[in-house]
C-alpha cells in the first residue's frame, strides 16, 4: 500500500518528481477543471458535427469528457484511501489513475484536434476548449508524478501484482452488484448504438472512452472481482445479461437501432459457432461463412418467395429452421469428412476453397450456367416475414405501452436463438466431447495416443459449428428480405464474411462465450458508425488485429488457460489466485498450471 511515508526506490520513483500529496491533488484538480470546462463553449462555430457552442448545456462530446474526468477524479480520491472509495483501487495502484487520466486526455484532445482539422485551425477554439485541453493534460501530469508501478513504461498499462482479497458480501448483495454492472453495460451499449451515423466524431470519442476506462478497471483489479462474482452466480449473471438484452428494443425510439442489434446478434451467433471449430478444437476454418449462406439459401427456398424454385412451398419457421440446419449439417459433414485428416495450413486452404466454391456455385445456378435453383447473382428476393404463434414479425406490435417495430421483433427472436446457441456451446464445452476438443487443440498426437478418435471428434465439431451457422442463416434470410451470393466471401468491406467472423473470435477471446459476442459487436458497429473509413476499413482492421495480437494475443476476454500460456514468461500477467465459496482445493498457480 502506498502512503505518504512510502520510500522511493529506482523502481517506483515517479517520472515527474513531486510530493505524493501534490501529485494526487494535481490529478484531481485536472479532472475538476475538465468537468467545469464542459459547461463552457468549446468552439464558436456550429458547423462542427456535435454543436459545442452552448454554455451550461454539455453536448455529447462534452458529456463523454465529463464521464472520463469523473472516473479520473474517483480513482484519484481512491488513491488517497478515502473511506467508501477504497474498493475502487484496493491495491492503491497508479495504473488505474493513469489510465483514467489518459482516457480524459484522449477524449478531450481528440475533440480539440477534430475541431482544428474540420474547421481550419485551433483559432476556432473557445476558452472552454482550451481549459479542457489544459485540465486533461494536468491530470496526466499528476498521474505521472505518482509512484511508478514498475521500472518499465509498460507497467503503467498492466494490472497490479498483488490485489487484496475483496471483503465477502452477502449473496444478495453480490447479486445486486451483478445486476448493477449488467445495467451499466446495457446503458453503455445503448448509448453507443444510438450515436447518429452522421456524427462519427462522437462515436470515436465513445470508443476511446470505453477502451481506456475498461483498461483502467482491469488495472485496478475490478474486472477480476466482477469475473469472480459471475463465476459464483453464473446462472444469475447469464439470466441478467439476457434480460438486459431483451430490454434493449424497448429503449429504442426508432427501428434502425434495433436493425443494428439484430444483425449484431446474427453475426455474434455465427461467431459462437465458429468458436467451437477454432476456439475449442483449434481448426482454422477460412470458409465458415459459407455455412451461413447454406442455411440462408435453404430457408429462402422453402419460405414461399415467388422467386424461389419451390415457390409453392412455404414452411413454418420451425420447419424452415430445421431445413437450414440440416442442409448446413450435411454440407459440414461432406466437406469435413475428406478434409479433416489434414492439419494446419492445408486445412485452412481447403476450407478457404470451399467458401469460394460455394459463392461461385450459387452464382452459377441461374438456369444458364447451371441448374435453375438460386437465381444466380440475383438471388432470392421477396422473402416474406415470419409468423410465430399468430404474430407477424413484420408488423408493429404494442407491448405494455411500447411499440415494437419489425426489427425489434426479429431482435427478440434472434435473442432466443442466441441463448440456445450459448446453452449448446456451454454444454458441449463442459462435456466429455468438449474436453476431447481441447485435448485435440493442445496436442492432437498426444490426444490420439490417449485413445481419442481425433477424426471423429473434429468432424463432430465441424458439423455442430456448421449447424449453428445454418440456424442463424435461416433468420438472416427473413430479416434482409433476400439472399444473394455477394456477402458470402472470405473478406469484404463489411460483415458477415469469413475474415470478420474469424477476427471476432480471435479478438474477442477464443474458447469463451463473451469474447465472440463482444468481438462481433465491435466489428459490426465500427463499420456502421464510421462510414468515412469504408475505403480504408480493411487497413484499419488489419492494424487493429496486429496491435492486439502483439499486446494481448489471448483476446479481450481471455480464457484463463490461454492467458497463462501466452504470458508464461511475464510475471505481471499472472492472474491472482481466486477461491470460490466451498472450494477447499489448493489454488492453481501459473507454475502449477
Amino acid at each position: 500500500m502506498i502512503t505518504k511515508d512510502t520510500t522511493e526506490t529506482p523502481g517506483n520513483s515517479p517520472l515527474i518528481p513531486l510530493p505524493l500529496t501534490a501529485a494526487r491533488a494535481l490529478t484531481a484538480a485536472g479532472a475538476v477543471i475538465t468537468i467545469v470546462s464542459a459547461f463552457l463553449s468549446w468552439t464558436w462555430d456550429s458547423d462542427f458535427a456535435d454543436d459545442l457552442t452552448y454554455s451550461g448545456d454539455p453536448s455529447g462530446l462534452q458529456f463523454l469528457a465529463v464521464i472520463a474526468a469523473v472516473v479520473t477524479l474517483l480513482f484519484a480520491l481512491s488513491h488517497l484511501q478515502i473511506r467508501g472509495l477504497r474498493w475502487l483501487n484496493p491495491s492503491v495502484a497508479t495504473t488505474p489513475v493513469f489510465l483514467s487520466a489518459l482516457a480524459t486526455f484522449a477524449v478531450v484532445w481528440y475533440v480539440v484536434l477534430a475541431i482544428a482539422f474540420e474547421l481550419g485551425g485551433l483559432v476556432n477554439l473557445d476558452p472552454g476548449g482550451w481549459i479542457a485541453a489544459v485540465g486533461s493534460a494536468i491530470s496526466v501530469a499528476g498521474a505521472l508524478a505518482l509512484p511508478r508501478p514498475g521500472p518499465a513504461m509498460k507497467d503503467y498499462f498492466t494490472k497490479a501484482d498483488h490485489i487484496p482479497a475483496a471483503r465477502r458480501l452477502p449473496a444478495w448483495a453480490q447479486r445486486i452488484v451483478v445486476t448493477a454492472c449488467t445495467a451499466l453495460a446495457l446503458l453503455v451499449f445503448t448509448y453507443g448504438i444510438g450515436v447518429p451515423d452522421e456524427q462519427p466524431e462522437v462515436f470515436i470519442a465513445f470508443v476511446l472512452l470505453v477502451i481506456f476506462i475498461a483498461w483502467a478497471l482491469v488495472g485496478a483489479g475490478l474486472a477480476d472481482r466482477f469475473s469472480e462474482l459471475n463465476a459464483r452466480h453464473k446462472g444469475f449473471a447469464t439470466s441478467m445479461a439476457f434480460l438486459a438484452a431483451a430490454i434493449f428494443p424497448f429503449t429504442q425510439s426508432e427501428d434502425h437501432n434495433a436493425n443494428l442489434g439484430v444483425n449484431i446478434l446474427i453475426f455474434a451467433t455465427v461467431a459462437l459457432g465458429l468458436n467451437i471449430v477454432v476456439g475449442l478444437t483449434g481448426l482454422l476454418d477460412l470458409g465458415y461463412v459459407a455455412f451461413l449462406g447454406v442455411g440462408a439459401y435453404a430457408a429462402a427456398l422453402v419460405s414461399g418467395s415467388e422467386f424461389s424454385t419451390f415457390s409453392g412451398v412455404q414452411f413454418p419457421f420451425w420447419a424452415a429452421a430445421l431445413t437450414g440446419m440440416c442442409a448446413s449439417l450435411v454440407f459440414g459433414v461432406l466437406i469435413g469428412a475428406p478434409t479433416l485428416r489434414l492439419r494446419g495450413d492445408y486445412l485452412a486452404i481447403v476450407t478457404l476453397g470451399f467458401g469460394e466454391i460455394f459463392r461461385i456455385a450459387v452464382n452459377s445456378m441461374d438456369g444458364s450456367s447451371g441448374p435453375d435453383i438460386t437465381n444466380g447473382p440475383n438471388g432470392i428476393p421477396s422473402i416474406p416475414d415470419l409468423e410465430l404463434f399468430g404474430f407477424n414479425l413484420g408488423a408493429s406490435h404494442d407491448v405494455a405501452g411500447f411499440t415494437l417495430g419489425r426489427f425489434a421483433n426479429y431482435f427478440l427472436l434472434m435473442l432466443v436463438i442466441t441463448g440456445l446457441v450459448v446453452l449448446v456451446f456451454n454444454r458441449a464445452a463442459d462435456s466429455r466431447i468438449g474436453r476431447s476438443w481441447i485435448a485435440i487443440r493442445e496436442d492432437e498426437t498426444a490426444a490420439t495416443a490417449m485413445g481419442i478418435n481425433g477424426f471423429r471428434v473434429k468432424l463432430i465439431a465441424f458439423a455442430l459449428g456448421a449447424t449453428l451457422a445454418g440456424l442463424a442463416g435461416t433468420v438472416s434470410a427473413h430479416v434482409t428480405y433476400s439472399v444473394t451470393p455477394a456477402p458470402y466471401q472470405f473478406a469484404g468491406a463489411a460483415p458477415p464474411n469469413s475474415a470478420f467472423l474469424l477476427a471476432a473470435v480471435v479478438l474477442g477471446g477464443m474458447g469463451t462465450v463473451g469474447g465472440p459476442l463482444l468481438g462481433a459487436t465491435f466489428l459490426y458497429l465500427i463499420p456502421e458508425k464510421l462510414g468515412f473509413l469504408k475505403q480504408y476499413e480493411l487497413l484499419a482492421f488489419g492494424i487493429a488485429l496486429v496491435l492486439l495480437m502483439r499486446f494481448r494475443p489471448e483476446g479481450v476476454i481471455a480464457n484463463r488457460r490461454r492467458q497463462l500460456e501466452f504470458h508464461e514468461d511475464d510475471d505481471n500477467a499472472a492472474l491472482p489466485e481466486q477461491r470460490v465459496l466451498g472450494d477447499d482445493t489448493v489454488p492453481v498457480s501459473k507454475a502449477g498450471a
